[in-house]
């Protein structure tokens, strides 16, 4: 069996992977603050589901760790996750070291890339297809994954696309730059340009413009701009097969994906071009529930033999 878990900024899941591909159930428990915390919450964790499954962890045979923020996963070093805490924490390390079991540690995206992509290798029965898992959330970001395995990058930020200015006249991003599609397609977004204090600010305003309220409207119909124009990006810079969207605001489910169909196909009636690359039948949501961090988290041993060509 294969552990994967995700520790998120206030909850940490787990799921293990046996032999025929089943998943596991799911085991979930608060996220602690800080690097002893978080160290703590791992060791929790492996310890509950060495109980469920009914063996040591040694059985394992690999155990995987996705968290967000800026990872080492040559080292295992979480050199900055400030929703956690973290400032240079080896935490791949520091769990092998108590558990006596290699411990293989990714970006949370990165590793819920890994987790739809063989989500939609078992549905399809195709290992090698390429894939892109944009990840709405407070932020936006994508994780890429060709022939089977994750492309990092020569410096590990390869799938930044929230990063990239889109409006130079457009609003100030945490980056430092204006206009990024992180300002326009993520949470942060939508709770600046539809505030209000509601508890789910998208489920607010979709509901909103469902009833038909003009404003409403308006901001959905730039949100939806913003998620269609990271999917363009993604398929015309990597030619991806599929583009899987997930993170808090896939929790919309189909109204976020017709509305971003909508969108792309408004482009492909304008333009030959886009219509010949059919996006709106490449774009998906991924399912409600399925745990893509922990789910990639597990399969992450799978990255130790990379190939040549994403080799540092």
């Amino acid at each position: 069996m294969r552990l994967g878990i995700d520790i998120g900024g206030t909850k940490t899941a787990a799921v293990a992977i046996g032999e025929d591909g089943e998943l596991s159930d799911q085991v979930r428990m608060p996220t602690g603050f800080g690097a002893e915390a978080v160290v703590a919450t791992a060791l929790r964790t492996v310890e509950r589901m060495s109980e469920l499954a009914g063996v040591d962890a040694h059985a394992f045979q690999s155990i995987g760790i996705g968290i967000p923020g800026s990872v080492d996963s040559a080292t295992g070093r979480v050199t900055h996750a400030v929703n956690l805490g973290l400032e240079g924490l080896d935490l791949g390390p520091r769990l092998a070291d108590r558990l006596g079991v290699a411990v293989r540690i990714e970006n949370d995206v990165k590793a819920a890339a890994l987790g739809a992509h063989h989500l939609l290798g078992v549905a399809d029965g195709i290992r090698a297809h390429s894939m892109a898992y944009l990840n709405l959330g407070t932020g936006l970001a994508a994780g890429i994954v060709l022939d089977g395995h994750l492309l990092r990058g020569g410096r590990g930020v390869a799938g930044e696309i929230g990063h990239i200015p889109v409006d130079p006249a457009g609003e100030q991003c945490a980056c430092g730059q204006r206009g990024c599609l992180e300002t326009l397609a993520s949470g942060s977004a939508l709770a600046s340009l539809w505030p209000g204090g509601h508890r789910y600010p998208a489920i607010d305003l979709f509901d909103r413009a469902d009833a038909g309220q003009s404003d409403a409207v308006a901001v959905r119909e730039r949100f939806l701009v913003g998620v269609a124009s990271a999917v363009r990006l993604l398929a015309l810079t990597t030619d991806v097969d599929d583009i899987v969207i997930g993170g808090g605001l896939a929790a919309l489910g189909d109204r976020l994906l017709s509305g971003t169909r909508g969108v792309l196909a408004a482009w492909a009636e304008d333009s030959a071009f886009l219509a010949s690359l059919d996006l709106p039948r490449r774009v998906q949501v991924i399912p409600r529930g399925f745990p893509a961090a922990a789910v990639g988290a597990a399969l992450i041993g799978e990255e130790a033999e990379a190939p040549a060509w994403q080799r540092s």
